[in-house]
């Protein structure tokens, strides 16, 4: 894997608060993704690896972080900024290690298929709901989207044509309305992942604090 200065050109920064450390977890896996939160520990240097899958990286805390490469490529350091999206690439060997004296969270989203064209419709979030909605990174295997909602904001009725990872980045209250009328009210924390199936759906922000969420959206 290999994460370069180009490769961050598309980030959303966010103003957030502290948010706590927690130990890294699985959080779902299906034959679409692997999601997963890793916790990276103060200077702790990681051994050799490589990830194979192409991954969406979303950092929950601010850190810094110096990478070694085993190929010819000489080692950088990347200051990583809270709610910062990242893509990564499958590239090659490398070593990780942290570097500032704080651990810090990612949500990594490993893509397990290809990019297959699946286009957005006519009721797609950006279409309806430019205020909300603000791409953060598009290419030919994901969009993701950034959704902020004041308190008692909510968007219009949305209709996803892709499945989706949404992770929160704040803790929030919410309630979601399918496309029969349907609700369901939902609680939530930074880093909490769902996965979402196509279909319409409206969010309201319930509680009194802002929402906000990436949607990773698979192009497959």
């Amino acid at each position: 894997m290999r994460i370069s200065t180009l490769q961050i050109a598309i980030c959303g920064l966010t103003a957030m608060t502290a948010l706590a450390v927690e130990p890294g977890a699985k959080l779902f896996q299906n034959e679409d993704v692997n999601v997963i939160r890793a916790l990276e520990k103060a200077h702790v240097k990681g051994k050799f690896h490589e990830h194979k899958p192409n991954r969406v990286m979303v950092y929950l805390q601010a850190g810094e972080q110096r990478f070694e490469y085993q190929d010819s490529r000489k080692p950088e350091v990347f200051h990583w900024k809270p709610g910062q999206v990242v893509w990564s690439p499958a590239d090659g060997m490398h070593a990780p290690e942290v570097t500032g004296d704080e651990p810090f969270n990612i949500v990594e989203v490993e893509l397990l298929k290809p990019g297959a064209g699946v286009a957005a419709g006519d009721k797609d979030a950006l279409k309806l709901d430019k205020k909300h909605y603000k791409v953060e990174l598009d290419n030919d295997q994901v969009r993701v989207l950034r959704l902020k909602l004041a308190p008692k904001e909510s968007t219009p009725m949305i209709e996803r044509t892709r499945k989706s990872v949404a992770i929160s980045m704040s803790e929030s209250e919410a309630k979601m309305t399918d496309g029969t009328g349907n609700s369901q009210a939902m609680k939530q924390k930074p880093g909490d992942s769902v996965w979402l199936t196509p279909g319409a759906s409206k969010l309201e922000n319930t509680g009194t604090q802002p929402l906000e969420m990436v949607l990773v959206e698979l192009k497959y």
